[in-house]
This record gives structure tokens, C-alpha cells and sequence, in this order.
């Protein structure tokens, strides 16, 4: 079976990659300002957007989504000037991979934060408390409700869970499949890793062991989960 062509990201095209490295070049302020806003900052306001809705990334300190993505795109502009394509980095991998972890860290700064405000006789009252299922929750729904628990925490903590960065990508990969659960068909084992590897290029050794280092934290959680009737990762 001819496996089939992974779709361009056609808002961030060659000529975006082309234009950062432009950018990176030029010494003239008027010339990197133009470079910037014709050919820069609309694929980085929809990258920033696609991740942020993707990975559901909302507990955020700003009033809206669009805030949220200046102060990304701001600190992305801090760090435009390190990409050098001579080292076979791509662009869109690149700034992909500091939007998602500038917004991991902030997500689950601000989740903590959330948390913490909410008053001690909340978190001891079972009736009121956010993660407690009531007893007559059908098992699908128990399972759903713990796959999306279980998703935000490997997502927000992904890169402490698997510190080397092919590994957090890989992951991250597999993550994906659960996130689109609702939409996945076909449950076939290597059709699912033929899915992978068309959002990462790894060997399939590589993929079955961080598939195996998630079921563990899935396992072992799922358990606890069904045993105690909350989750607590």
C-alpha cells in the first residue's frame, strides 16, 4: 500500500521559512518591519491559533484567545533570531515546538493558580468537587472522562515525562489519537501507527516504547481512577 502524502501547512509555506531567514539577515529596521508584517506574522498568528485550539491551551491570565496569541507571537519575535536553517531545522517545526512549550508552562502555571484559589471546604465537599463522578455515570462515560484527564496531564507535563525531545514528539503523536478519539474509525494496530508516523517520522520500536511508557501512566491511574472515583495523577 503506497502511503499516502502528509498535506502541506499551507499558511506556513516556504515562503514564510524564506522570509524569517530574510529577516534574520537584514540589518535595516524599515526592511525587517515590512519582511515581518507581509510575510511573517499572519503564519505565526495562525500557528499560534491551531495550537492554542488543538491542544486546548485556555487557562490563560489574558481576557481572550487573541491576546493570548500576541504575547506568544511576542515572545516568538524574542526568539526568531536563533532559527538557522543550516542546522536542517524547519521553520515550522521549529516555531511549532516553542509555541507548545511556552504554552505548556503557561497553561499549567495558571491551571495551579486556579486551583489554589479554590477554597479548602470545596476540595473536601465530594458533592461539589470538579472531578468526583456520581456512582450512576455510565462506564463510557467514566472512561471518556479520564482519557481527557489523562490527556491534559501527559500533554501539560509532557516534556518531564519524556525530557529527550523526539521522545516528547512521539508522545505527543500518540496523545493525538486520543485527543481525536471521537473521530478515529479504524482501530486497526498498524493503520494506527501508520497515523503516527505520518505526524512524526520515527521507527516503530520507538513509537511501541513511549506507547508503552503512556499505558503504564494510564494503567496505573485508570486503577485508582475506578477504585477510589477520582482521579489524582
Amino acid at each position: 500500500m503506497t502511503r499516502a502524502k502528509k498535506k502541506s501547512v499551507q499558511y506556513f509555506t516556504a515562503d514564510t521559512e524564506a522570509a524569517i531567514v530574510e529577516y534574520n539577515n537584514s540589518t535595516s529596521f524599515s526592511d525587517k518591519s515590512k519582511i515581518y508584517y507581509d510575510r511573517i506574522h499572519p503564519a505565526f498568528l495562525k500557528l499560534t491559533e491551531n495550537i492554542i485550539h488543538t491542544f486546548k491551551f485556555y487557562y490563560t491570565e489574558v481576557d481572550n484567545i487573541e491576546d493570548l496569541q500576541h504575547e506568544v507571537i511576542t515572545f516568538l519575535l524574542s526568539k526568531i533570531h536563533l532559527f538557522d536553517l543550516s542546522r536542517g531545522a524547519k521553520a515550522y517545526s521549529y516555531f511549532g515546538t516553542i509555541v507548545k512549550r511556552y504554552l505548556i508552562i503557561s497553561n499549567a502555571k495558571n491551571y495551579k493558580k486556579r486551583v489554589d484559589k479554590v477554597p479548602i471546604d470545596d476540595l473536601n465537599d465530594d458533592e461539589r468537587h470538579s472531578y468526583l463522578i456520581d456512582s450512576d455515570t455510565s462506564t463510557h462515560d467514566k472512561l471518556n472522562f479520564f482519557i481527557a484527564q489523562y490527556v491534559d496531564y501527559c500533554t501539560t507535563n509532557i516534556f518531564k515525562l519524556f525530557p529527550k525531545e523526539i521522545d516528547a514528539k512521539i508522545a505527543d503523536a500518540i496523545l493525538e489519537l486520543f485527543r481525536k478519539r471521537e473521530h478515529i474509525t479504524i482501530f486497526n494496530k498498524k493503520a494506527l501507527y501508520i497515523y503516527i508516523r505520518e505526524i512524526i517520522d520515527a521507527k516503530t520500536p520507538k513509537i511501541t516504547k513511549i506507547a508503552n511508557m503512556l499505558y503504564d501512566i494510564f494503567k496505573s491511574n485508570y486503577s485508582f481512577y475506578l477504585e477510589y472515583g477520582y482521579v489524582k495523577f
